[in-house]
């Protein structure tokens, strides 16, 4: 409890310390991989990410960028791998759009599926499928997903990401 109590304490210091850090020096940007996905786009957690590892930069409402390219349509994400991917409608999402996570070795931990720009649930079967290969399953917007993804992914984490544009609305 002590050792709450302190950090509890010392928390407003550092508060105070990091805002009057940033009021010296406005001219510096940090650097954020999270910049157009989240709240986060002042703080970089983990430095030094090599390039060759998957960033989502940005996205519309047709596709998404990544390390500096633009690719219209679905992706999927499997580490550091990105391919194209047939669904163009969340009831496209099935399991044979999904079968290729049958023959990936190492088995992502978690699949995170960008629904678009709505969070859906997905059919029992396709639930019941990811499951018995052996992965935890994530449905939320197409936003979030990628957000999620670069988030895990950077941490050194086994994620696949299964994306939607964020246009799509059913």
């Amino acid at each position: 409890m002590a050792v709450r109590q302190k950090a509890m304490a010392t928390l407003p210091k550092l508060i105070q310390s990091m805002r009057n850090e940033v009021t010296k020096q406005p001219s510096l940007v940090l650097p954020s991989l999270r910049r157009a996905f989240s709240l986060y786009d002042q703080i970089n957690l983990i430095d030094n990410v090599p390039e060759d590892q998957l960033r989502f930069q940005e996205f519309d409402e047709t596709s998404f960028t990544v390390n500096g390219v633009k690719y219209e349509g679905s992706l999927l994400c499997v580490g550091n791998l990105l391919m194209s991917w047939s669904p163009r409608y969340f009831s496209d999402i099935t399991t044979d759009s999904l079968s290729i996570f049958q023959t990936v070795r190492p088995i992502p931990e978690l699949l995170i599926v960008g629904c678009g720009r709505y969070n859906h649930p997905l059919n029992p079967q396709v639930r019941q499928f990811v499951k018995s290969i052996g992965m935890k399953l994530e449905t939320v917007d197409s936003r979030n997903a990628a957000s999620t993804y670069n988030i895990l992914n950077e941490e050194g984490r086994i994620v696949a990401a299964a994306l939607l544009p964020y246009g799509v609305t059913s």
